[in-house]
């Protein structure tokens, strides 16, 4: 089994779900904590300009998003899979639907001003101001999405929707955890944390229920080790990746080879630069060399991600 490196921090929702996914295949992990706000140099080095955690370390291997993350934690351990059959597909997309309008919603209602004033309890005013702000450039400087008494709303029936799903069954799609219940835990997690506003999920006891469950399942077990030793890893490695499928997908009229730019397409802006050495139908792989890193490979999940030509 390689050594598994996963760069994050504690109140990060998306790690939180990365935490428990590789608790759920009881594999060993060790711990890089990341700054919350930019700048994060150490982990930009190893990415190239991502800069969202979680991020998964296999050597020179970087892998982002744990849409990614979970495909590469189930190549590695199959079983218990997150991907049950006949409900793959089914999984997957209720997976994406937590992973985006879920997750949407359920921030929008955590950081209404009593959100705001718990999480921060104890830090400076600016701190909070320079995390909201670092949040607001991450999309864009938009306005935001979703009024919180909307949000409200919206995970009222949401959460109503979730217990339908509970009425016979342990997790959402049947007696095991799936990749959907990690992925719609990891925002419930989030606002169950905040005393001033959890108690929106009492409307669905069911759904308390199963996030006892999935708090059970725990974070597996795990080695805190520094950046620097994150680096030095990447710079002792030679990519060899953990992804199954290799079948080039030409959707751009990119070349491999060529040198080009990937960046999410609506959170977290930052582009990594490199040079593509893979576009399948599920992920693409740029190559980047460093003196920081030496060669690595970072690999993105097609979805959710935009693949661009750049200047050679």
């Amino acid at each position: 089994m390689p050594e598994l490196i996963l760069h994050h921090y504690a109140m990060s929702p998306f790690a939180e779900k990365a935490r428990l996914m590789l608790g759920g295949k009881k594999l060993a992990w060790q711990s890089v904590i990341v700054p919350p706000v930019m700048p994060k140099p150490d982990l930009v080095a190893l990415t190239g300009g991502y800069r969202r955690v979680p991020v998964l370390q296999v050597g020179a291997d970087v892998y982002c998003d744990t849409a990614l993350i979970a495909d590469v934690l189930e190549h590695l351990q199959p079983e218990p899979t997150f991907f049950p059959e006949p409900e793959k597909g089914l999984a997957r997309t209720l997976a994406q639907w937590a992973d985006t309008t879920l997750f949407a919603a359920a921030m929008a209602y955590s950081f209404q001003p009593q959100g705001v004033a718990e999480i921060f309890a104890g830090a400076p005013p600016e701190t909070a101001q320079a995390f909201l702000a670092d949040r607001a450039g991450m999309y864009g400087n938009q306005p935001p999405r979703m009024h919180p008494s909307d949000a409200a709303g919206a995970l009222r029936s949401y959460l109503r929707r979730l217990s339908d799903m509970l009425d016979d069954r342990t997790f959402l799609l049947g007696s095991q955890p799936c990749i959907a219940d990690f992925s719609v835990y990891h925002c419930l997690w989030f606002v169950r944390r905040l005393r001033a506003l959890h108690g929106v999920l009492n409307v669905a006891p069911a759904v308390l229920d199963w996030m006892d469950r999935m708090q059970g399942i725990g974070h597996g077990s795990f080695r805190k080790i520094t950046a620097a030793d994150a680096l030095a890893a990447a710079r002792a490695a030679q990519p060899h990746t953990l992804l199954s499928d290799s079948t080039f997908q030409d959707d751009h009229g990119i070349a491999l080879g060529s040198p080009v730019r990937v960046r999410a397409e609506s959170f977290g802006l930052e582009e990594t630069h490199g040079r593509l050495v893979a576009a399948t139908r599920t992920h693409y792989t740029v190559a980047r060399d460093s003196e920081a890193t030496g060669l690595v490979h970072v690999h993105f999940p097609r979805l959710g991600y935009a693949l661009r030509k750049a200047e050679g």
